[in-house]
């Protein structure tokens, strides 16, 4: 169509439609999300790993009503960071907790390194940093990949754990069952290409029901691979992919000691290789609401709360059921 229109139209068009102009130019956003504003203050925690001095980014937010004591630490999923827990911050902190939101080495407005990623080194830095602020314990909630590094602080740090929420974790089923293996390299190949409406198709997919303020976090996606620090990007989220393909937590759960909570939106379908997959095969992967059962029956004692019509990320699609599944089992 833009080839058709003449140079008149076409610059009048630009002129009086500034969201079409950024349609097809859109503003660069650097891979730390540099113009990106959080909704709390960052911070930035060193650390060092592999050699190399690297930072990691975090909101750290005070109680806004009486506060009772407790600190509550956010982990964000594979494809987000920690701004979009921005609704639950608010719910918590009016509630009295103090809240800890990492960005995870590799996402968000942390390094995005060339190293070898596991959740026991995610684990780690996350420790330390709880450490520098003089957090003892506390209750972690773990949304998707988030719940998956969740299980893995648990298990490493027990004593330092009050409670455990899980929000449709991934790893609840180990993929390399029926997912075929892809390196690193050809996921990263994958990933340094995307297109804008190949995104917006993925995002959606998060979603039981789609409403357009959802389509913030894919804009934001595409304005980062206009930066030229994108192939370091691509290679930090290969990396990280390939973090979740090869370390399930699903074997784990049943050595879980701290009370636990799940929340599982029943309309979630999340798997990875869904592009790869025969629609037989796809069919009998990504299903939460089984997923869900079966990992309430394998950890001792867990509770379990299933939010009907709503898909991968209750938080943002249902705040209001998700907060009050949350601040009940706080209590």
């Amino acid at each position: 169509m833009l080839r058709s229109m003449r140079p008149t139209a076409l610059a009048l068009l630009l002129l009086f439609s500034p969201a079409f102009a950024q349609s097809l130019n859109p503003e660069p956003l650097g891979i730390a999300l540099e113009n990106y504003a959080y909704p709390h203050p960052v911070r930035f925690f060193p650390v060092t790993v592999e050699g190399q001095d690297l930072r990691m980014a975090y909101m750290d937010v005070a109680a806004t009503g009486s506060a009772n004591g407790q600190t509550v630490l956010l982990l964000h999923g594979k494809n987000f960071f920690g701004s979009y827990w921005a609704a639950t911050i608010q719910a918590l902190t009016a509630a009295g907790y103090r809240v800890v939101v990492p960005d995870q080495l590799g996402f968000g407005k942390s390094a995005k390194p060339d190293i070898h990623y596991s959740f026991e080194l995610l684990a780690q830095t996350t420790k330390a940093l709880l450490d520098s602020l003089g957090v003892a314990k506390a209750t972690v909630v773990g949304h998707s990949m988030g719940g998956m590094l969740a299980v893995r602080y648990v298990l490493l740090y027990p004593a330092a754990t009050t409670r455990l929420v899980l929000e449709n974790p991934l790893g609840l089923e180990d993929y390399r069952v029926k997912v075929p293996f892809t390196s690193v390299d050809a996921t990263y190949k994958t990933m340094l290409t995307p297109t804008r409406e190949g995104l917006e198709r993925f995002y959606r997919s998060y979603f039981g029901t789609w409403r357009p303020e959802f389509g913030i976090w894919s804009e934001l996606a595409w304005r980062t691979t206009f930066s030229g620090e994108w192939p370091r990007a691509a290679k930090a989220s290969a990396l990280t992919y390939d973090m979740i393909f090869t370390q399930p937590v699903v074997q784990d759960l049943p050595r879980i000691t701290v009370p636990t909570l799940l929340i599982i939106g029943q309309a979630d379908r999340t798997t990875l290789g869904r592009g790869a997959l025969a629609p037989e095969v796809l069919a009998t992967l990504g299903r939460f609401p089984e997923l869900g059962r079966r990992a309430q029956a394998a950890i001792p004692g867990a509770k379990l709360v299933e939010i009907d019509g709503v898909g991968h990320i209750s938080h943002l699609e249902s705040p209001e059921r998700f907060h009050a599944a949350l601040r009940e089992f706080l209590k």
